[in-house]
């Protein structure tokens, strides 16, 4: 079973994916609302898998992904965000993302792309 971290800073979100996740035999071991929370608890956590907001405050998605980058070369991020711009997705991926889902998404796609990591 893989363990995730998911990031978001809207508790809605963090509640459905884990919902969504948890059924489909994945481990949620942590959640955190913005790019700071999440380096602290993926040092902390060590999960298989992150789910990372882009706009968030403190830090957003896209530098706290270089910032896990540079602690954990090999971790394996996925974008989710509703701003889905081209830019966006660029920029997720040169900082390190292993994928992008826009929302709002359909569990099937977030299932998936989870599974190929």
């Amino acid at each position: 079973m893989k363990t995730v971290l998911i990031v978001d800073d809207a508790m809605f979100m963090r509640y459905t994916l884990k919902q969504m996740l948890e059924k489909s035999n994945f481990k949620v071991i942590g959640e955190a609302d913005n790019g700071m929370n999440a380096l602290i608890q993926y040092k902390e956590l060590k999960p298989d898998i992150v789910t990372m907001d882009i706009t968030m405050p403190e830090i957003d998605g896209i530098e706290a992904v270089r910032l896990i980058k540079k602690v954990d070369p090999d971790a394996k991020i996925i974008m989710m965000s509703a701003m889905g711009q081209e830019s966006m997705v660029r920029d997720a991926i040169v900082a390190g993302a292993q994928g992008f889902l826009v929302k709002p998404f359909n569990e099937e796609d977030v299932l998936k792309a989870l599974r190929k990591l």
